[in-house]
């Protein structure tokens, strides 16, 4: 009898999955899944790169003009350009069974041929309209050299600045996070994907891949679930909710399973709770690097992430070369495979290509739509508006454009170090270096040039910042020698502008740092200048916030500009000599030093915390206040703005309904200038401890001098919404503290309360 049983349980089993099919919702791809066989669906989910362009890892596809030949490939990044393209297309549709198209990806942060800040940069502009135009400029280049599918946008959330990509991201926000997710995905895929100027957006990387402990590049990540889907998951969540059609999985483990292979991830929350329908792909290598993770070899690290719901192996090709042996030994199904193929199909089908392979293969756009005069103009105003004037006590800045001006500093007249990282489609080379674009803007000025300094005098360490070229040349000069030309020079002037900070490759993918501060050479630079006794402005690049304090603490004035694109030198010109006042906000919080990393606003306070004076027994250090050096949300201006008048327009509201907070901001400088104002909520009494503060709301506006504006923002109860102890999204009843205000730090505040 149990025998009996246990074949009718087999006999019904394999009866039900018969009827089990995997179906697409598009006539047109489940027709042509019907038509294939198992080694045409697995050569759809194989990405491979053929070399020759910036590779993201240290392995290239070998054999892949005869991989696309034998139906083995299903897309294709690392090559661009009308003539490439074609030719890889051309094996695809007219030498295989099925004649599929391939798909044509690149990774395309922050911008294609024209160069944008680096998106921490961006982000810093507060400005969603910017932010999502770049992306529109991005896909519009990018298309036209033939590519239709974007390894961006990067949202993780990074709260650890010795993470060299924290670069990529916005910050440490989720709200700011999340509205600057949308804007990207907008930006790039538009309203309609089969428009040949837009392309597929993938957000990355899935998921928490910011939090990466010590802050070293694909280290492990461990995190409460209260913290993931509060704090990590809302800017991808963001991203889904925007439309995004792809999917980039993250190097790191989530609960101890790398995401690669993280079903919970990747079919639990992406799919099931998120409803994402779209692509899912690994990261370069990130299915065979499982192995290393100690989670099997290739055979059962490729099982484990097509079951978990990865659609697509980047460059690794262990699901084309064992997913074929899993299924003949029941570690994989046929309908799993159905299900990933049918994924990467649809994406196909909705970009147009199989009504047209070719339709990004156009040579006349590449000669209209790549580097145009309109894209650098808008790569300049939007450099400009990433600055942030992070110290201004001297009044040093705006300079006058008759000075006379001596400009010193590695990164003064240094076109390998603009872009910044992660450009690999950019062309170093054609950006505009700082003292070409201080002769561009202000002609009149007399303008002398020295180094001074190397970016860094150690060999070793700028050995490893040359690995895409040169970034840190170490001059044939003594360090004296470089001082003193420099010296000699600032004597002569009336101001001194030194341009010093990081190198591109100092931040990036496997660029993290323990030391985040500025290099030596350039801190003795700045101490012999001063000694001059003239003014000096420091013009600060870098990929990441550093910990300046001593750099702070000195006479200097300090203007951050990030690495701030192909128009890095008119745009820094632009602020510096007055045609635009900076109005650019941090988005990550700069600490004083590296030990109180990690570092940021949205902290929950604690049993002791600190007070106003160190006292024992309190949640403080003993060398170091507790305080940031600058705050999230910092960002000063040649002008001034005063806030007055804190209110909102109702003392309570119920479940359902919004209120409106307002406040009146006033330029009481004597520039015009734009402010970024800034509303954040304090829950104070709550069933799991609430942050200090929450951003929930910002706008930005323009004064000129003398002008007033009340400025309102209206506040959701859906905004005040959280994921308590046992992940149920709600918000509960109780009184809120709103301020609102130009930082994180402002300290006026309303009360309101919301009711049941």
């Amino acid at each position: 009898m149990r025998t009996y049983i246990s074949f009718l349980t087999l006999f019904l089993s394999v009866f039900s999955f018969s009827f089990a099919q995997t179906t697409s919702d598009i006539p047109e791809v489940q027709a042509l899944l019907d038509k294939m066989t198992i080694d045409e669906k697995i050569g759809q989910l194989n990405l491979v790169t053929p070399g020759g362009g910036v590779a993201t890892g240290s392995v290239v596809s070998s054999n892949v003009e005869a991989k696309i030949k034998a139906g083995n490939v299903g897309g294709l990044f690392g090559i661009a350009g009308p003539e490439e393209i074609k030719e890889a297309q051309d094996l695809a549709v007219n030498q295989t069974r099925l004649k599929i198209p391939l798909l044509f990806g690149s990774d395309i942060i922050h911008g294609y041929k024209t160069t944008f800040p680096i998106p921490l940069g961006m982000s810093a502009s507060w400005d969603m309209e910017l932010i999502k135009h770049s992306a529109e400029v991005a896909a519009l280049e990018a298309t036209a050299d033939g590519i239709n599918w974007n390894f961006s946008p990067m949202v993780d959330i990074a709260r650890d600045p010795r993470w060299g990509r924290i670069a990529e991201g916005a910050g440490e926000d989720p709200f700011l996070g999340s509205a600057i997710a949308k804007a990207m995905v907008t930006g790039y895929q538009g309203t309609d994907l089969t428009d040949p100027k837009t392309m597929i957006a993938t957000v990355k990387h899935f998921a928490l891949y910011g939090a990466a402990e010590a802050g070293r590049d694909y280290n492990t990540t461990d995190m409460s679930r209260i913290n993931m889907f509060n704090e990590y998951l809302p800017p991808y969540k963001a991203a889904i909710d925007a439309g995004v059609g792809s999917v980039m999985s993250s190097f790191n483990d989530v609960d101890g399973i790398p995401a690669s292979g993280n079903k919970w991830l990747l079919t639990d929350l992406l799919r099931d709770q998120w409803g994402f329908k779209g692509l899912v792909v690994s990261d370069y290598t990130s299915v065979n690097e499982m192995s290393a993770h100690g989670l099997g070899d290739l055979q059962a690290v490729s099982a484990l992430a097509l079951n978990a719901g990865l659609d697509m192996d980047m460059v690794g090709e262990g699901f084309l070369t064992t997913l074929k042996k899993s299924l003949d030994e029941g570690k994989v199904t046929e309908d799993d495979i159905t299900q990933a193929a049918l994924r990467v199909l649809e994406a196909k089908y909705k970009l147009g290509l199989f009504e047209d392979p070719y339709k990004y293969i156009d040579k006349k756009r590449a000669k209209t739509d790549i580097l145009t005069q309109e894209s650098r103009g808008f790569a300049r105003k939007l450099a400009a508006h990433s600055f942030v004037l992070l110290k201004n006590d001297q009044k040093i800045l705006p300079l006058k454009k008759n000075a006379k001006i001596a400009l010193v500093g590695p990164l003064a007249d240094n076109k390998n170090n603009m872009l910044g990282t992660w450009a690999p489609t950019g062309d170093p080379q054609l950006s505009i270096p700082v003292l070409e674009g201080f002769k561009n803007v202000a002609p009149d000025a007399q303008i002398t040039y020295a180094k001074g300094s190397n970016i860094t005098n150690d060999s070793v360490f700028a050995e490893k910042l040359n690995v895409f070229g040169m970034r840190a040349e170490i001059d044939s000069r003594s360090s004296q020698e470089l001082i003193d030309e420099a010296v000699a020079n600032a004597k002569n002037a009336d101001v001194v502008v030194a341009v010093i900070g990081e190198a591109t490759e100092m931040t990036g993918e496997a660029s993290s740092r323990s030391n985040i501060t500025i290099p030596e050479p350039q801190l003795k630079l700045i101490e012999a200048l001063l000694e001059t006794g003239k003014p000096v402005a420091v013009v600060l690049m870098s990929g990441r916030p550093l910990a300046i304090e001593d750099l702070n603490a000195l006479p200097v004035d300090i203007l951050q500009v990030w690495h701030p694109g192909i128009e890095a030198g008119n745009a820094i010109a632009d602020v510096v000599f007055g045609n635009y006042n900076p109005s650019g906000k941090l988005t990550a919080t700069w600490p004083r030093n590296v030990g109180q990393v990690p570092i940021y606003y949205a902290q929950k306070n604690t049993g002791r915390p600190e007070g106003a004076e160190w006292s024992k027994f309190k949640s403080n250090y003993l060398d170091v206040a507790n305080s940031p050096l600058f705050a999230f949300g910092h960002g000063l201006s040649y002008t001034t703005f005063e806030y007055s008048d804190l209110k909102v327009n109702k003392a309570s509201i119920t479940m359902g309904e919004s209120i409106d907070i307002s406040v009146t901001v006033k330029n009481t400088g004597e520039y015009d200038g734009e402010e970024v104002v800034q509303l954040y909520v304090h829950d104070v009494v709550r069933s799991i401890a609430p942050p200090m503060r929450e951003l929930k709301g910002f706008k930005k506006v323009m004064l000129k001098k003398g002008e007033s504006k009340s400025i309102k923002i209206t506040l959701s109860s859906k905004n005040l919404k959280f994921y308590n102890s046992t992940l149920d999204f709600l918000a509960e009843a109780g009184i809120f503290e709103a301020f609102m205000g130009g930082s994180s730090n402002v300290s006026e505040k309303v009360e309101f309360e919301l009711k049941k």
